[in-house]
């Protein structure tokens, strides 16, 4: 695990209304400096948007806590996951997610960076994230929870301190 969050270039898809239509998007480059640097961030990474575990009870989780977590000095929340921008954008709406911020890592390259890419052939998913929370001061990493068994087609999908009441808990001691 390193020290500090890898140093990577997010391709994100943000509103424009100049653009008008009924796709009024633009791609946007959002550096790690972009979202790390000077602020103090948490960060939910998950295998899969649609996904049951990630659908029911890891994102919405974190959506319920939201103000809380906020509430312990963090500055903003974020969900990572292995997904094309495209994808977590109909993910976050089709959930309702209204605070916490929709992360694409479509390219896998922050979470190859971060030590923490898997194989899930076994599940037809090609290669995702493993399941994990973190806590991120200006780049530098604070505190990661990441479920245990983490290894290429892990038969299970731990989902036991990665929790949104976990990271909560941390941050209030």
């Amino acid at each position: 695990m390193p020290l500090t969050v890898p140093h990577v270039v997010f391709k994100t898809r943000v509103r424009d209304e100049s653009i008008g239509g009924d796709n009024p998007f633009r791609w946007q480059d959002v550096s790690t400096d972009d979202i790390f640097k000077g602020k103090r961030i948490v960060v939910l990474a998950l295998p899969g948007a649609f996904t049951p575990t990630c659908s029911s009870t890891h994102l919405p989780g974190f959506e319920a806590q939201y103000q809380a977590i906020l509430d312990q000095g963090v500055d903003e929340v974020y969900c990572l996951s292995v997904n094309d921008a495209f994808t977590m954008f109909q993910w976050g709406k089709h959930l309702g997610i209204q605070h916490v911020k929709m992360l694409p890592d479509g390219n896998g390259d922050f979470t190859r960076g971060m030590g923490m890419l898997v194989k899930k052939e076994n599940v037809g998913f090609g290669y995702r994230s493993w399941r994990y929370a973190m806590l991120v001061d200006d780049l530098n990493i604070v505190k990661v929870f990441s479920e245990p068994g983490q290894a290429d087609n892990y038969p299970e999908d731990p989902f036991t301190v990665s929790d949104a009441g976990t990271m909560l808990a941390y941050l209030q001691e």
